[in-house]
């Protein structure tokens, strides 16, 4: 009896078959078009906030554009080994890899792109006069609900695998990389799983769907949560932010441990496991770089917390407006 789940050969990273589109772009746009369309609702529920079209319309224009930014400066200059683009910074933002051959627009953060649209938000309300925290709690409240189609985006991709796991519900991803049978650890997982397999060849272990699992619970589930309990009760401008990347911050570090990290980074704190692979979930102590960054969100996202509730706008709650 198999114990494992064969990646659906059906599914195809193509929306049609021979053109350069993929899913996983798509599902950017989709994603941005729900963080929009609740804004939208939130603006027409709440006669409080004042915005105007236009300035609605560039708020998400610079936003979009700080997000990419950032997600693509962290992903060149923190994920990828060696140094290459902090010699070549020209090679940033070129669909090209280091011999000028095009392999598209490859390496996105999540880290940065929360970086570069918090810092195009900042700029913007600036210089429109708006309220910056009024304004992020309002786009924040929909993003876990636009971010899940992102990583349902990775898994149509067959990218971002987890770890090895023997649960019934790990997956086969084709491209993930195979092991040697020579290996006992992989003869064990092979053999629970009830995976065939011949004496020293390289077989593909099932793995956790680790992008579906971001997709419920740092998309559904904090959605859930920032949507229909602190956006009706928050009392201060900056609450939904502030818990936003506090949830995520969370929820992304304990799913780390179930994501195989970057194969060019491996683990930043290896705790001892520096000769196991990085497929293997063996210590709590094995620290990947998106732990690194999502532990800064979790203090950055308490501090903020506190900040604003101490010294910034009161407001009172939607849920007791309603209500009179």
């Amino acid at each position: 009896m198999l114990n494992y789940i064969q990646f659906p050969s059906w599914i195809s990273h193509e929306v049609i078959p021979g053109l350069p589109i993929r899913w996983y772009s798509i599902m950017y746009f989709v994603a941005f078009g729900i963080t929009f369309f609740l804004f939208k609702r939130q603006r027409k529920e709440d006669s409080r906030i004042q915005i105007s079209d236009d300035s609605m319309y560039s708020l998400f224009f610079w936003l979009i554009l700080g997000l990419i930014l950032g997600a693509r400066l962290f992903s060149t200059l923190f994920y990828t080994p060696g140094g290459y683009y902090w010699r070549n910074p020209w090679m940033i933002f070129l669909p090209f890899n280091a011999n000028w051959q095009f392999v598209g627009y490859q390496g996105m953060s999540y880290h940065g792109g929360l970086v570069g649209a918090i810092v195009a938000g900042l700029i913007y309300c600036k210089k429109e006069k708006l309220s910056f925290f009024e304004m992020a709690d309002l786009v924040v409240a929909g993003v876990p609900l636009g971010y899940t189609f992102g990583r349902l985006g990775n898994f149509i991709n067959g990218e971002l695998w987890g770890r090895v796991t023997t649960a019934p519900w790990g997956i086969v991803f084709p491209h993930a990389p195979s092991f040697s049978t020579n290996k006992a650890w992989v003869r064990d997982v092979a053999d629970t799983v009830g995976m065939p397999y011949s004496m020293g060849e390289m077989i593909n272990l099932p793995r956790h769907p680790s992008q579906l699992y971001e997709a419920f619970f740092e998309g559904i589930v904090l959605w859930l949560i920032l949507w229909f309990i602190v956006r009706k009760r928050k009392t201060f401008h900056g609450a939904i932010l502030s818990l936003y990347i506090v949830g995520y911050g969370i929820a992304r570090f304990l799913i780390e441990y179930l994501r195989e990290p970057d194969a060019e980074l491996g683990f930043i704190f290896a705790g001892g496991a520096e000769t196991f692979p990085t497929a293997l979930f063996l210590s709590p102590l094995n620290i990947s770089m998106g732990q690194i960054f999502s532990s800064l969100m979790i203090a950055g996202g308490m501090i903020l917390y506190f900040l604003c509730k101490r010294f910034g706008t009161k407001v009172e709650p939607l849920a007791k407006i309603k209500q009179s």
